[in-house]
């Protein structure tokens, strides 16, 4: 008898799980030896950063070479700044949206009522001090190209990409053998991503494990509110803000696209990293919701640096949070503060875990709340960042799917069909 497959996406839902229970029941245990050097960070440490590595060592090579290559491939300068006028526009107003629910969220819920902060003993913080918009604009051109690379700089990287793929579109049939190259390192690099995807639940239930063995379950319960509002932001923008615009501007079903996007949804959730994700989303685009290579590498790419709607709720729910446990009342300009100081800190954002809370000080700053209020914030961020990587990524590949559609690059037979389903195990 011929036995059924199990699909990755259930591998990794069965990880997620056993991990979240695994690293709860480990918390319980006695600090030491077994705990804190064997299991803690012996085990889950090992398995889960070498998941985590296996994908975040494609990432520069793919960004690249994904967005160059999607530049070249589109041959029409003029086609190449509609999609990049189009995906910009998406992302900014969505995440302009994103803290929009977050302040009216914070408004109503109140999530820092009743939590007195002003006796707490202060926290050292990262303050990340204000970078002029002219300069955050010049530093965008890499001065040194081999240096932006090594050092991961996202926005310096899309740049040269960007300026690659017009080189190589203006060159005509003198640039055809580089831009072949490129799809052949292209590829290469997503055969890389399905052989590192095989480990994804070991490492998915690595990182999880870990996660709640820290923290414990119990040790968010102070924070409980203030967590739970920032999940109701999430889904919301994602129910309610994403799903309507994919059915507005495509038509095509919305139970579909998520029931595809959930091993990228997996990932996003288990590593905190937008940038981790960029492989397997730009995979699942192309091979599961019909997105046309072009499209996908330029998108998602751009998206995973740009696009942080749910950095921006966090952002926004964070503000209500600190400014009531202070008592601070907030004001109709501080809100207005938030919004753009969010929406503009959500591009420089780092794709990375963590890196949102640094921005955070920005927006604290700009609206003049204490700083000291991101150490209690720093203490259960781990488990909000998972939740928000979630909705930064999906929103990179509604984006991606509706401006696929706009062109005509969709491939909507690919889209609808649920019987393919690449994620199954061999």
């Amino acid at each position: 008898m011929h036995k059924k497959k199990i699909s990755l996406t259930t591998k990794i839902l069965g990880a997620l799980v056993l991990g979240a229970i695994t690293g709860i029941i480990v918390f319980q245990f006695p600090d030491g030896v077994v705990k804190n050097t064997i299991l803690i960070n012996g085990v889950f440490q090992l398995v889960g950063q070498v998941f985590l590595r296996g994908i975040m060592m494609l990432v520069v090579p793919l960004v690249f070479i994904s967005l160059a290559n999607g530049a070249a491939s589109m041959g029409d300068i003029k086609k190449l700044g509609r999609v990049g006028g189009k995906t910009v526009a998406f992302y900014l107003s969505t995440t302009a949206i994103a803290v929009a629910i977050a302040l009216a969220l914070g408004y109503f819920i109140k999530p820092g009522a009743g939590l007195n902060l002003t006796v707490a003993k202060a926290v050292k913080t990262v303050v990340v001090a204000k970078t002029p918009v002219v300069q955050t604009l010049y530093e965008m051109v890499p001065s040194n190209p081999i240096l932006a690379m090594s050092q991961g700089n996202m926005l310096q990287i899309i740049v040269l990409a960007v300026l690659t793929g017009i080189g190589l579109s203006l060159l005509g049939k003198k640039g055809q053998p580089l831009i072949d190259l490129l799809e052949n390192l292209n590829d290469l690099i997503m055969k890389l991503v399905e052989i590192v995807m095989t480990f994804a639940p070991i490492g998915v239930f690595g990182l999880i494990a870990k996660t709640f063995a820290t923290v414990g379950f119990v040790a968010m319960m102070p924070l409980m509110k203030y967590i739970l509002t920032i999940y109701l932001g999430l889904i919301l923008i994602s129910i309610l803000g994403y799903a309507s615009l994919l059915k507005g501007f495509t038509g095509l079903s919305i139970r579909k696209f998520y029931k595809k996007f959930f091993p990228v949804m997996s990932v996003a959730f288990s590593t905190a990293s937008s940038n981790a994700t960029v492989p397997v989303n730009m995979d699942v685009c192309e091979k599961e919701l019909g997105v046309s290579k072009g499209i996908a590498a330029f998108t998602i790419p751009l998206g995973a640096t740009v696009n942080m709607n749910g950095t921006a709720i966090m952002q926004g729910v964070a503000t209500f949070f600190v400014a009531q446990a202070y008592g601070i009342p907030v004001t109709i300009s501080m809100m207005l503060t938030v919004v753009l100081t969010s929406t503009i800190a959500s591009v420089g954002t780092a794709g990375v875990p963590g890196a949102s809370i640094i921005m955070l000080s920005m927006v604290f700053q700009a609206v003049g709340l204490p700083l000291e209020g991101i150490g209690i914030i720093m203490g259960v961020d781990r488990l909000v960042d998972m939740g928000r990587t979630v909705v930064n990524i999906t929103g990179d590949a509604i984006c991606t799917v509706i401006i696929a559609k706009q062109e005509k690059e969709l491939n909507v037979d690919v889209f609808n069909d649920e019987k393919k389903d690449l994620t199954k195990s061999a």
